[in-house]
């Protein structure tokens, strides 16, 4: 295959899985409100593109997904983006668009990492870059939020609600049960159809 047909299939299927973002967060599928936090599978395709195609596509990928982040905070759909955006428009697209750039990058590079270290054990790499995608997101935007947010009110007022008495703890409350379900997903659905499309581009 020459260097022009691979250049092509490439951003078909970046086209692909961006179109697959901005569905998902347009629709019940991308954005579930649980309490002040929205709970997303949107780190499935962006994990399955920064494994499938590199870390360029998984900072493109994350970043389409922060725009949309940011996007409902600006059109009054999230209580707390509002209310993030409203102390710092500056700082919650920081935390937003990028943070999920980060999440994506640094889950392509994981994944690169993994399978220098593992050759040959596809499906574990897999697995490891699937759920790497929603702990990096998680780690992201909620250390973010943390590092510039956590004295405003909203924040403080939401710490004094869950009985949190320092970051660490006020993180742990806000994620809970969210954070592991968002993991366990993301790593199952991206590594069923990661496997399979690496195979096909000759990447196993």
């Amino acid at each position: 295959m020459n260097r022009s047909t691979t250049k092509v299939r490439t951003l078909t299927q970046l086209a692909l899985l961006l179109a697959i973002v901005l569905v998902m967060a347009y629709t019940p599928l991308g954005y579930l409100p649980i309490g002040p936090l929205n709970m997303s599978l949107i780190t499935i395709p962006v994990a399955i593109g920064a494994m499938t195609l590199g870390p360029a596509a998984g900072a493109v990928l994350g970043t389409a997904f922060g725009l949309t982040s940011f996007m409902n905070a600006l059109q009054g759909k999230s209580v707390m983006g509002v209310a993030l955006m409203t102390a710092s428009p500056v700082g919650y697209f920081v935390q937003a668009v990028i943070g999920r750039l980060l999440c994506g990058l640094c889950c392509a590079l994981i994944y690169q990492a993994v399978k220098k270290a593992l050759p040959g054990k596809t499906k574990l790499c897999c697995a490891i870059g699937g759920v790497s995608a929603p702990l990096l997101n998680t780690l992201f935007y909620m250390g973010f939020m943390m590092l510039l947010f956590y004295n405003t009110q909203y924040i403080q007022e939401t710490a004094a609600a869950k009985g949190a008495s320092n970051p660490l703890t006020l993180v742990i409350a806000m994620v809970g049960a969210q954070g592991l379900f968002e993991a366990i997903t993301c790593c199952a659905i991206a590594t069923v159809v990661t496997v399979p499309v690496l195979r096909y581009l000759g990447k196993k």
